[in-house]
């Protein structure tokens, strides 16, 4: 096999493994929520405020958890302190809530838990 060979099938392979589904961190937007529920996709919320060490351990556990492939759904990062109208209507009442659907149905809620396997397990909840 000659390098260049070598090179574009090593290319190739690793296109094709960055192209696996991951946990996809994003903001919050009403559209990506509304998009990803109407399609019937797993899709999580994340109420976080910057000042909350909860949160900022959740965020350090998502972030680990990101490259993996058997998490195939997007986590939207809601802003805690700006989102109000969501809070209310979802009935979320601490920042570090972690609410998970498949489409429109809710499958796990998790509030100020920072255990990897708990926030995997709710996140799988949707899959």
């Amino acid at each position: 096999m000659t390098t260049l060979t070598r090179l574009l099938a090593g290319l190739a392979l690793g296109l094709a493994a960055s192209a696996a589904s991951a946990l996809d961190i994003q903001p919050y937007s009403a559209q990506a929520l509304a998009t990803a529920q109407k399609a019937g996709k797993p899709v999580a919320l994340h109420f976080h405020a910057d000042w909350c060490p909860t949160c900022r351990a959740q965020e350090k556990v998502f972030n680990r958890l990101k490259p993996d492939t058997s998490l195939d759904l997007s986590l939207l990062v809601v802003d805690y302190d700006k989102e109000r109208a969501l809070k209310q209507s979802l009935k979320v009442r601490t920042q570090s809530t972690l609410i998970v659907y498949r489409g429109e149905k809710e499958t796990a809620r998790l509030a100020g838990d920072t255990d990897e396997t708990s926030l995997r397990a709710a996140l799988k909840s949707a899959l």
